[in-house]
């Protein structure tokens, strides 16, 4: 069996990934054009990637401190982006579904590792036409890692609430908020983690699902939220992609400073209180189903709290440490995420006013811009 090394930080430091679609200017739908936009683009591989099928791009930051670090990073880099997408006819979907493009018709990138990927799980892994936000802190050792994975448990439900951006599918309004969590809840290693104790569990774990053939690389599993040992962080991959880069900064402020108040508790001492993994699962699905509007149980109090009234109480808890983080305003704003329609209900309210899911598509690629486009490309 082979060892997973954890690579320590001392510091909560943040990665922010970005799976952005890519749809033509034109038509609205996605376009499997990933190859020509990366190659008008002046960055490192590492910046700039191509996903599982070609109709994404991932953006990722570098190594920040701050969120403000994370802004200045992705501003820069979207700009960038932007302008080369212009240049070829495409324009960046802000969403975790497409309103009307079908899976069938997207094609998948020309690599080895995608081409393994679908052979193990065909038709599972060609469905994943999906966009998500992830974001990585920062922790100091694999230990700390799988217990703070085990006791965000129950705050995923809440993150995923406040982003959830895909109420289509295929040209269907789904009733869902989030469909893009039922899709990679298809997947056999996707969804809530599996709960584990220690780090040493957690590689008996990997090792041995590589070992039996269930999974090619320990990049196969999907979990909402895991470890990630060659970054030293800790993943969260729950959330829907939201409509724009000042939500995605919301988010990454309240997971960062979960993440590092629940060091902080662990360094200190304290008590498991176990989240019963039914009840999370539970407020997932109701996340999933209803969005910002999701009537979310207390892990503590089991009683039931609308979702402005749990980030409110976040928001509270965690004021100290967003000094510390100095990412206050940010936390702060997702007050306001909380209390206003979400990215599924403007999706829809913009279909339900024009009856045209091309206008889904065109006024959110308009407004979460972050340069002025072409003066023609909107009209």
């Amino acid at each position: 069996m082979d060892k997973l090394h954890f690579a320590s930080n001392q510091r909560p430091t943040i990665g922010v990934e970005l799976e952005l679609g890519l749809v033509d200017a034109k038509s609205m739908a996605l376009a499997s054009s990933v190859d020509q936009l990366l190659a008008e683009l002046d960055g490192s591989e590492t910046e700039f990637k191509p996903e599982l099928m070609q109709c994404c791009i991932e953006i990722n930051t570098g190594i920040c401190d701050t969120v403000g670090d994370v802004e200045t990073d992705l501003t820069a880099k979207l700009k960038q982006v932007e302008k080369a997408a212009d240049r070829i006819g495409l324009l960046l979907w802000w969403g975790a579904t497409h309103p009307f493009s079908v899976w069938r018709e997207q094609e998948i990138t020309p690599n080895q590792r995608y081409y393994d990927l679908v052979n193990l799980l065909q038709e599972m892994a060609r469905r994943l036409v999906t966009f998500g936000l992830h974001v990585h802190v920062g922790v100091d050792s694999g230990d700390k890692a799988v217990m703070i994975c085990d006791r965000m448990m129950r705050h995923l439900p809440t993150l995923l609430a406040i982003s959830t951006s895909s109420p289509f599918w295929e040209a269907r309004t789904t009733g869902l908020h989030s469909h893009r969590s039922k899709i990679m809840e298809g997947l056999p290693t996707a969804g809530m983690p599996t709960l584990m104790r220690n780090w040493s569990e957690y590689v008996w774990l990997v090792n041995h699902m590589v070992d039996t053939g269930f999974i090619n690389t320990v990049r196969e599993i999907w979990w909402d939220i895991r470890p990630h040992h060659g970054f030293g962080t800790v993943e969260v991959r729950v959330c829907d992609m939201p409509g724009n880069l000042q939500d995605v900064l919301g988010i990454t402020a309240l997971i960062q400073c979960l993440i590092k108040a629940l060091s902080d508790q662990i360094d200190e001492g304290t008590y498991q209180h176990d989240c019963h993994p039914m009840m999370a699962r539970q407020n997932k699905w109701r996340a999933c189903r209803f969005g910002g509007k999701a009537p979310l149980v207390d892990a503590y109090s089991h009683q039931v709290q609308s979702v402005p009234e749990i980030v409110d109480g976040l928001v509270n808890m965690l004021q100290e440490t967003s000094v510390q983080l100095g990412c206050e305003p940010y936390l702060k704003y997702v007050r306001e995420m909380a209390n206003t329609p979400g990215w599924s209900d403007r999706q829809l309210e913009i279909l339900n006013e024009t009856n045209d899911r091309n206008e889904v598509v065109r006024q959110l690629c308009s407004q979460a811009r972050i340069t002025e486009p072409p003066h023609s490309t909107f009209e």
